[in-house]
């Protein structure tokens, strides 16, 4: 695989042609009024530029055949082209509509890469920008503000994506365009991934394991990296948060440049919080973080191919919280902690032919988890001042990981884009991953493993007049080999305060050797049934193959205070899901209406036995076939001629229920959310002003699994004010927000603080500068 890597960064960086391909034009409005500052973008090629004063654009190092380029701008329509470049100049000029609604992005994620609007797959987009003006402390908060996702969190530091109730391995990350793998089955650690080298995400709601493989059952979360400067262009930036509640602070600096054939960019962030105060002002003892996060990447294009070489560094120190005990406000973690890496490299090389092309796509993440603990307890009751604090921590450095885990993947991913007939495109590709799961400390909760998928599909779409159909077949294969462990449990008694170690138990990781596997398909339709409405209808299955949790856990899981066991014996989880979408829009108004059916066959989790050992409540992995359903029903009005006023609705609600008629646990309750924005200029000052007030509505979740509590309803107020501010030559983007204004308590039913009673963060202040440097 080495050798791949060589080869391919060698063609990459290396493969120059003699003359080159490129394109120009002049871009204006429908009154021929030039326009600047529009973006032109080619996303198969990761190169851009922007039209100066008088409206003109070029692009350079262009390769022969049909690309699309994407000509965008705010308030106005977005315009794709797929432009066949056959000659070494191409002119193209183009008229820009005025538009009211957010702009039509280019889908990414799925394999035909069209607009958003043309997709057959209902994709919702989200550019990371937007959510930090709603006032997202963190990237997985901000996923939240999505209908259908929702997050299983333990404090402010550790988040976990839900969509439509489907959580944990059932939902597939990808960053870089690689596949992110980092123990997903834990509940108490987050995505490892920081949303400052982010540009935007893509969610798909439903199986998409006919893209993915294996663990995209529920739904993908696709993070696209920041995007390289435009050609020939020198852009650096620094951005600063700050947070009340949690007294913290968010940093980052970024520096990027284009030539006519290479780029470049670096990003550095740091982020530190505080233990989060809840409304009656006591802090939630250890659920402060800190997160180091490095981003660079370099590219290269010419006619014949591009390629995009990126490395992300991140590293998290996590405070396991224990409950609300000793007050303080220090930010170094205490005893019990994590400490989790993450690097994570990716090559992505597009090589193009006459009429078609191929996409060769390799990556390599290496996950460290670390948690420390404190054999003998640790005490916080006496009043430390910082020094002493920080001395303590140097010596939690010095001791040994109780847990230290080592996992490896290396991925891969090839497809063959076909030359366009007509309109009709295909794809055929090959996926894989090769994964090795290793152990360092004295506490198991996975054994050493080794995991190889390889997948194969072929996918295809074809469209005339106002029509879609998609389309595609895979199967994949799934090989699991674990170690077999031995490790002994002891077990104390307190007498006379002191501490006595007594024989413990053993406890049995047996080996397993597993073979999965799986055919999926998909077919989508998607019409234009007017002018102003389009209906998307489409039927797809999803599998997910068993993850080492769920197969050889034996023993007590600290991060959720139970003795879990396992079973060898499950099966692959199936599911058939139907989902159907209407949207209606005009200038002035939008409306949606989502649905959706899921059926699960073979579906896992986890049920509590009834008994106790070692001191904890045991619970055991079974299978039974469930059914999950519900939708998102929304809106979005822009009144004529309050042109500067936006009101926007939402409604989302899932149902997830067993065989037997009991509810399926952690199931997002009901939610309704409003906002009315409104978006001004005063004078030469404050340009793309903007004010918004939010309220969501969370309604109570009785429907309960048997080891839940129903949770109480709540509504929540969050205000923002922001826009970019021009001071004589000074010019910064500056947003205020408002989260939980009113300080209200409450607890979310997801949160893994439940059990113990235990608020969610109660009012937060949120100021944020962004400096173009």
């Amino acid at each position: 695989m080495k050798t791949y890597i060589i080869t391919l960064l060698s063609i990459g960086f290396f493969a120059l042609g003699y003359s080159q391909n490129s394109i120009s034009g002049q871009i204006s409005d429908l009154e021929n009024n030039p326009l600047l500052g529009v973006d032109i973008y080619a996303p198969e090629l990761h190169i851009g530029t922007t039209s100066d004063v008088n409206g003109n654009y070029e692009l350079n190092n262009l390769p022969k055949g049909e690309i699309r380029i994407v000509f965008s701008m705010v308030g106005f329509e977005t315009v794709t082209k797929l432009i066949p470049l056959n000659s070494e100049t191409t002119q193209l000029n183009i008229q820009l509509n005025e538009a009211v609604f957010n702009i039509d992005e280019v889908i990414i994620s799925t394999p035909f890469n069209k607009l958003q609007s043309d997709n057959v797959m209902k994709v919702e987009f989200a550019k990371i920008k937007t959510l930090r003006q709603k006032g997202a402390p963190t990237l997985i908060e901000g996923l939240e503000t999505i209908p259908g996702v929702s997050q299983i969190s333990t404090g402010t530091s550790i988040g976990k994506p839900v969509i439509r109730g489907l959580s944990g391995n059932r939902v597939l990350v990808y960053t870089q365009g690689v596949r992110l793998e980092n123990q997903q089955f834990g509940d108490e650690h987050g995505l490892g991934v920081n949303q400052s080298g982010i540009e935007s995400v893509e969610v798909i709601k439903g199986p998409a394991s006919l893209l993915y493989g294996s663990d995209a059952l529920g739904g993908v979360l696709y993070f696209n990296p920041e995007k390289f400067a435009p050609s020939n262009t020198l852009k650096s930036d620094f951005s600063q948060q700050y947070f009340s509640n949690t007294q913290g602070s968010s940093s980052s600096f970024g520096l990027k440049q284009s030539y006519e054939k290479f780029k470049f960019l670096v990003r550095g962030s740091y982020d530190s919080h505080l233990d989060y105060k809840i409304p009656d002002d006591l802090r939630v003892t250890n659920t402060r973080y800190n997160e180091v996060d490095f981003n660079s990447g370099i590219g290269f294009n010419n006619k014949l191919i591009t390629s995009e070489l990126r490395y992300n560094y991140n590293r998290s120190e996590i405070g396991i919280t224990e409950g609300i005990e000793a007050q303080n406000k220090h930010k170094v973690p205490n005893l019990p902690y994590q400490q989790i890496d993450n690097h994570i490299l990716s090559l992505h090389n597009h090589i193009f032919f006459q009429n078609s092309k191929l996409d060769i796509d390799l990556g390599y993440t290496f996950n460290n988890r670390k948690e420390f603990e404190d054999e003998h307890g640790h005490d916080e009751d006496e009043d430390h001042d910082e020094d002493e604090h920080e001395e303590e921590h140097d010596e939690h450095h010095d001791v040994e990981p109780a847990l230290d885990m080592h996992l490896k993947n290396l991925t891969y991913n090839a497809k063959y884009h076909f030359p366009k007939m007509n309109r009709f495109e295909l794809i055929i590709g090959v996926q894989g991953l090769i994964q090795n799961n290793k152990n360092f400390g004295e506490e198991i909760l996975i054994p050493n493993a080794d995991i190889k998928d390889f997948g194969v599909l072929a996918t295809s779409v074809v469209e005339w007049e106002n029509n879609s159909l998609q389309g595609g077949i895979r199967f994949d294969n799934r090989d699991i080999t674990t170690e077999r462990h031995e490790i002994e449990h002891e077990h104390e008694h307190e007498d006379e305060d002191e501490h006595e170690e007594e024989d413990g138990e053993i406890h049995v990781f047996e080996a397993i050797d597993k073979k999965y596997n799986s055919f999926t398909a998909s077919l989508g339709y998607k019409t234009e049934l007017s002018e102003h409405i389009t209906a998307r209808l489409n039927v797809a299955t999803g599998f997910r193959a068993p993850n080492l949790a769920e197969l050889t856990s034996n023993g007590v899981h600290h991060g959720t205070n139970r003795f879990e066991i396992g079973n060898a014996n499950l099966k692959n989880e199936q599911n058939l899901q139907t989902d159907i979408s209407f949207e209606y829009e005009n200038k002035h108004f939008e409306f949606y209406i989502n649905g959706f059916y899921n059926q699960l066959n073979d579906y896992i989790f986890i049920s509590p036995t009834g008994e106790i050992e070692d001191d904890a409540p045991v619970f055991m992995y079974t299978q039974e076939d469930a059914k999950l359903y519900g939708g998102e029903i929304g809106l979005h009005i822009h009144p004529h001629p309050l042109d500067w006023l936006h009101i926007e609705s939402s409604f989302e609600t899932v149902i997830g229920k067993q065989d037997s008629d009991k509810y399926l646990p952690l199931i997002p309750a009901n939610k309704w959310n409003n906002t009315v924005r409104t978006e001004f200029d005063i004078a030469n000052w404050l340009k793309n002003g903007f004010t918004a007030i939010t309220i969501t509505n969370t309604f109570k979740q009785e429907n309960i699994s048997d080891f839940e509590t129903p949770s109480d309803s709540y509504t929540l107020v969050n205000l923002g004010i922001g826009g970019k501010i021009h001071l004589n030559k000074i010019s910064f983007e500056m947003n205020v927000n408002a989260n939980n204004l009113f300080d209200t308590s409450y607890i979310s039913h997801l949160s893994r603080l439940k059990s113990d009673n235990i608020n969610n963060i109660g009012r937060n202040i949120i100021v944020g500068l962004n400096f173009n440097i």
